[in-house]
């Protein structure tokens, strides 16, 4: 059985600096507040909650120093906290940071905005909250066409095209081009390919790899968007594809006549989860 393990595999940038970062201030602080789940992963969460972190889902309800997730908050969140004089120790990644940055600017300069992404992740609530009023969620390719509807009728002639650093470099390319074609000459459309530059070179990795094993095991977080994107390029080319969270979800039985087997894992899944799944192939 031969074994391959993507060199992007596991904990991103933004992620690990999240994660660090708690690590160390609850060396300091015997009880830490988290603002949401501060990775898609519950093994690093139950690690963390063990060290004396208490993951909180409102900002009403922390009583002390209080984490900001690398997916980032929205404005409000950051307004609340000065109100109540809490002090936020802000991992929210630089990537994000700089999203929020650009649609506040082109909201503030008249444009319709679009954000490719799922309306309900952690990150693109943030996004949203500086967008300001005119803006509309990309989710999936069909979405587009009731999106340039909502633009049409706000009768606005400039659009900000921009995604979520995890979204699907391959939808973020049909959906520009989709848009492209659509667009009324009249309105001056600006493209931010704002997807994580980690994200595309895992997704690449993810789909050369797919193209050369018998299975694929892809280990994440359930509730990871970036997990699922992985899971979904990889089983458009490896018909054996297989989704974990960690080594327990694993069932060797479903490996048996495997030749090629390819490893892929998402953004949130730290080095332990990954070796664990290696080991516990290598001694079937």
């Amino acid at each position: 059985m031969k074994l391959t393990v993507g060199k992007t595999a596991g904990f991103c940038y933004g992620v690990k600096r999240a994660v660090d970062g708690a690590k160390e201030e609850l060396k300091k602080e015997e009880v830490i507040f988290g603002l949401g789940e501060i990775v898609h992963n519950q093994d690093v969460v139950k690690e963390l909650e063990n060290k004396g972190m208490h993951f909180i889902e409102n900002i009403k309800d922390a009583k002390g120093k209080t984490i900001v997730r690398a997916h980032g908050i929205p404005k409000e969140t950051y307004e609340k906290a000065k109100e109540k004089n809490i002090e936020l120790i802000d991992y929210t990644c630089p990537k994000v940071l700089k999203i929020h940055e650009i649609v506040e600017e082109y909201a503030n300069k008249g444009y319709y905005i679009f954000l490719l992404g799922n309306k309900k992740h952690p990150e693109n609530i943030g996004t949203l909250s500086f967008c300001g009023e005119n803006k509309w969620v990309i989710e999936k390719e069909d979405d587009t066409f009731k999106a340039l509807e909502m633009l049409e009728k706000s009768k606005i002639k400039k659009l900000l095209l921009i995604a979520q650093t995890t979204y699907s470099l391959e939808k973020f390319y049909i959906i520009e081009e989709i848009i492209k074609n659509e667009l009324p000459r009249d309105i001056e459309l600006v493209v931010k390919n704002t997807i994580c530059q980690a994200t595309e070179i895992r997704q690449k990795e993810t789909k050369e790899m797919s193209q050369k094993v018998d299975c694929m095991i892809i280990i994440g977080g359930k509730n990871s968007s970036n997990t699922r994107k992985l899971y979904e390029i990889a089983k458009q080319n490896c018909k054996v594809t297989i989704a974990i969270e960690n080594v327990d979800d694993l069932h060797i039985e479903d490996l048996k006549g495997i030749e090629k087997i390819g490893i892929m894992a998402g953004a949130s899944t730290p080095n332990e989860s990954i070796k664990k799944v290696i080991e516990k192939i290598k001694a079937s």
